[in-house]
């Protein structure tokens, strides 16, 4: 698993530790009688009766619902093979802006509101500005990592419109592409002061048959600062693919691989997950129900790295066995902890 375990050290590395978040009390914000920020009290509101956005805010991966039927043959065919390469070209891994990509609205952000303009400055350093000044969206931007964004209220929406990104973007970790056409339309609500509602909306006619996008809740983290997480090490480096690692992969008997055939059902972090894996053609094959964002089930070929332990496109899997070998539970081993899944009767 070395690109795998390459990966994990890029991602690793750019993530500053819990331990480094300053305390510093913010002033002139509401607070509860126990001196703690007071995240249900009203949306703070500028001098012009609009909710103010400014602050520093956080929020986790959004999951876009992915449908392949909705995508044109040559974006899937993309997906297909940046999933081969362990997207290893994905913007993020190689130190590059990642532009629309669902991913973006997550993590750490500051918020600078201004009647003119409100700039959101991303951990990494990365910027984009939206602008409030009242003109129209461009035609014919020069296309750039982020876009050309105006914005404008729909009474306490804020409405954001972007066009001009490069095709280099992804729209998901997954590998989702886009063309030069793309259209990005965010609709930002405030309904309290501790909280931000996001809705992205992408339209491409070129790569999809309809617009398609998700939604996603980010939290205040007041009292605090945002650290920067810059990436220092590329994939550039990254290797090999997986139809490498299948061609360098151990040897398992078949009968041994149809002990682990079977349904195996837990929790990856919070989530339900049920993974069903079959043998077909002598390849044991992993379906992943309750894969966060992919309709109907991630499928993972499981290549073999030992007679019990499988890599399935970077993630790594366990096969735990009792005495005559059958397997009684699975194990998904990923940066953020295993997970065991308890096999079915």
């Amino acid at each position: 698993m070395k690109l795998f375990l390459s990966a994990v050290a890029l991602i690793v590395g750019t993530m500053p530790a819990a331990a480094q978040w300053l305390d510093r009390p913010w002033p002139d914000i509401p607070r509860t009688s126990d001196g703690k920020p007071n995240l249900t009290a009203p949306a703070p509101r500028r001098s012009d009766g609009k909710p103010d956005l400014t602050g520093v805010w956080n929020g986790p991966t959004p999951e876009p619902r992915l449908d392949p039927a909705n995508a044109q043959p040559w974006v899937n065919d993309l997906v297909r093979q940046r999933q081969q390469e362990y997207q290893k070209t994905r913007p993020s891994y190689r130190c590059l802006p990642s532009g629309p990509e669902a991913d973006r609205f997550a993590g750490w952000k500051r918020i600078l509101q201004t009647p003119a303009a409100i700039a959101i400055l991303n951990d990494d350093l990365t910027y984009r500005v939206i602008f409030m000044d009242g003109r129209e969206l461009e035609s014919s931007p020069a296309p750039g990592w982020m876009g050309y964004s105006v914005g404008r209220w729909d009474g306490d929406t804020l409405v954001v419109d972007s066009v001009g990104f490069n095709d280099k973007t992804w729209l998901s970790r997954y590998g989702q592409a886009h063309t030069e056409a793309l259209r990005v339309r965010e609709r930002y609500r405030r309904p309290n002061f501790g909280h931000l509602e996001v809705e992205v909306t992408f339209t491409d006619p070129g790569a999809y048959t309809k617009p398609w996008g998700f939604t996603t809740d980010m939290a205040l983290a007041a009292d605090t600062e945002m650290l920067e997480a810059v990436c220092e090490l590329t994939s550039d480096h990254w290797d090999g693919s997986a139809s490498d690692a299948a061609n360098a992969g151990v040897t398992v008997a078949p009968d041994v691989l149809a002990r682990y055939v079977g349904v195996y059902r837990g929790l990856y972090l919070t989530n339900k997950r049920t993974i069903e894996v079959s043998l077909s053609g002598g390849q044991l094959i992993a379906k992943i129900i309750g894969a966060a964002g992919v309709d109907g089930g991630e499928t993972r070929p499981l290549i073999p790295r030992s007679q019990t332990v499988f890599e399935g496109l970077g993630i790594g899997y366990r096969f735990i066995v009792d005495d005559k070998g059958d397997a009684t539970a699975l194990e998904e081993i990923h940066i953020s902890g295993d997970s065991r899944f308890a096999r079915q009767p």
